[in-house]
């Protein structure tokens, strides 16, 4: 059982973390990406458009419903559309690089939890997330 001291000292130490987290250039400069998104209509209405006719296309595939050479046409001219605003790519770009230290800090907190010690190189080197995780990355 964990005393209200050591709980303390570990969120403590979260706070730290997420201080650091936010200090870093690098999250800055993706923060600096998503707000720039976010203040730009075109973009995100760009965005949404793409993300709606994919969520309809997903939708129709996993009903079994065929898909038109149009549907599919038209999903990817509108992607490539945004994919070519440097706004948006910047966007989509800061999201992934957010997801993978969101992951990567996940991960380390895991093994040090399952361990129970700090996980080094070799804890990472199987490219499984534990037992019975299913994932295989």
């Amino acid at each position: 059982m964990t005393t209200q001291t050591e709980a303390n000292a570990v969120m403590d130490k979260t706070k730290e973390l997420c201080q650091t987290i936010l200090d870093d250039p690098a999250v800055s400069n993706i923060r600096r990406r998503i707000d720039t998104f976010m203040a730009d209509d075109h973009a995100r209405k760009q965005y949404e458009t793409v993300m709606a006719k994919g969520q309809a296309l997903q939708e129709k595939q996993q009903n079994s419903l065929p898909l038109s050479g149009e549907e599919i046409s038209d999903f990817e001219k509108q992607r490539e559309v945004l994919l070519g605003n440097p706004v948006a790519r910047g966007f989509l770009d800061a999201q992934e690089e957010l997801h993978e230290i969101q992951h990567s800090i996940q991960e380390h907190i895991s093994k040090t939890l399952e361990l129970g010690r700090l996980p080094g190189p070799e804890d990472f080197a199987g490219g499984s997330c534990g037992h019975g995780c299913g994932c295989h990355h």
